[in-house]
């Protein structure tokens, strides 16, 4: 890379899979906000519900997470009956029922056991329904997958399953304390297969520690031969300052610049090889699969889940540190498991942050998803649609020139085009469009 990309891939920006980011919400949203927001959904509005299950058997040094190790069942039990409760205070907040996309992430949901996951799920059908045909996604860590739990998790309507795979490789799992030989992760594939769970996903990493390009393309070789649908492969975000546990982790041991790119590059025409149909950053798959109809059509959406195809008109987050996303602006539960569950024994929604979207920042939202699914935007048009003038513009197109001289954007008046070689600083380019990024919050390496 020339010196000016390596210092755009050191740039600390965010993921983008909000707008504005959570960094900025504040305490002006509270419960009584999100009581009002709640009243406002008709019940014709579309719903996705997502649960956040904060609890894991073991530590992996390189997680980001919201998450605790546990080892007893009862506090687990606990969480569990707070969900349920607080399932129970927002369905009679609102008259929305439309759930058409349910997602369990973590942590490890599974760590409620089937008993706790089927009792939650019956909850949800008790009290809002779910929709013909509605997604129902869980998050999986390989080495808990059961031949039974893949039965118990059809049984309750899972059709599609995240498997988190990250390296094959012995010396990098044993960097990340996270040991998972492949034999692991191909018979997890096959329980869920067997019970009917046919929509398989893998999340992929690379900079880890210890991990060469070598290593990354082993990895792909051998997961590819498992067969998943989709593959989500991120660059390992190393942010010690807030994930105290990451410190295990040795800063020697990490990829530079160079080498980060040359992984997530080498990775990305592997998979393209191999068949797979590259979605926005760092998402790919197969031909069929619904993800790449969607931005062949123009209809990718990006949600805290990454790439997606949820179109719902509201994301309601469930637990602990769980963020929902109204029409009117996002809410984050208390992300300490006792605050949270303090505020669901009182009968209240335990938000404890939030944002108000103006209505620059539903234009600038836009904008940012536009360049992150598709690569591309048409500000003037975007504009319009918001009721903006196109110069509100004009600042934010003076800071893309660099971009431009370096070939890694076009423009065309006011229509964006991101150009292959830029494509992996995507999110570069969109963090010009932020008009919050100075204010707050530290984050993740660009590539």
């Amino acid at each position: 890379m020339t010196s000016a990309r390596i210092e755009l891939a050191e740039q600390m920006v965010p993921r983008y899979t909000s707008y504005p980011t959570a960094p900025h919400f504040g305490p002006a949203v509270d419960p009584a906000t999100y009581r009002n927001w709640l009243s406002q959904l008709s019940p014709c509005t579309t719903l996705s519900l997502y649960l956040h299950v904060p609890f894991c058997a073991a530590m992996c040094a390189y997680c980001g997470c919201h998450t605790k190790v546990v080892r007893k069942h009862e506090p687990v039990d606990a969480y569990r009956d707070r969900l349920i409760a607080e399932i129970d205070l927002i369905a009679g907040l609102t008259t929305a029922r439309r759930v058409r996309h349910l997602h369990w992430g973590g942590g490890t949901p599974t760590m409620l056991r089937s008993e706790g996951l089927a009792a939650v799920v019956e909850r949800i059908a008790l009290r809002f329904g779910l929709a013909e045909g509605a997604e129902h996604a869980i998050e999986l860590d390989p080495r808990q997958v059961t031949r039974e739990l893949g039965r118990d998790l059809a049984r309750i309507g899972v059709n599609r399953a995240s498997l988190g795979v990250q390296d094959l490789n012995p010396h990098v799992q044993t960097a990340i304390g996270r040991i998972q030989p492949y034999e692991t992760v191909a018979a997890a594939v096959d329980h869920l297969r067997s019970a009917g769970i046919d929509a398989i996903s893998f999340d992929l990493m690379y900079g880890l520690p210890h991990q060469s390009e070598a290593d990354l393309l082993d990895t792909i070789v051998r997961a590819t031969k498992l067969g998943p649908d989709r593959i989500a492969l991120f660059g390992y975000a190393h942010v010690p300052w807030f994930k105290t546990h990451q410190r295990l982790i040795d800063d020697k041991a990490l990829a530079d610049p160079n080498g980060r790119f040359g992984q997530a590059s080498a990775a990305r025409q592997a998979l393209v090889a191999m068949g797979y149909r590259a979605i926005g950053l760092d998402h790919f798959a197969l031909p069929d699969d619904t993800l790449v109809s969607a931005a062949e059509g123009g209809h990718l959406k990006r949600n805290f889940q990454g790439y997606s195809v949820d179109d719902a008109d509201a994301l309601i987050g469930l637990g602990a540190s769980a963020i929902g996303k109204l029409p009117q602006g996002y809410v984050q539960n208390a992300p300490d498991i006792a605050g949270y569950q303090r505020a669901i024994d009182q009968g209240l929604p335990a938000t404890v942050r939030g944002l108000a979207l103006s209505q620059e920042d539903r234009m600038r939202a836009a904008v940012i998803e536009q360049l992150m699914c598709g690569f591309g935007t048409d500000l003037a048009a975007t504009a319009d649609q918001f009721g903006f003038a196109p110069a509100l513009f004009d600042d934010d197109l003076e800071r893309l020139q660099p971009l431009e001289r370096e070939g890694l954007v076009s423009r065309d008046g006011r229509k964006i085009r991101v150009l292959e070689p830029g494509q992996p600083f995507v999110r570069v380019v969109a963090s010009i469009f932020d008009a919050h990024l100075a204010k707050a919050g530290r984050h993740s390496a660009a590539v």
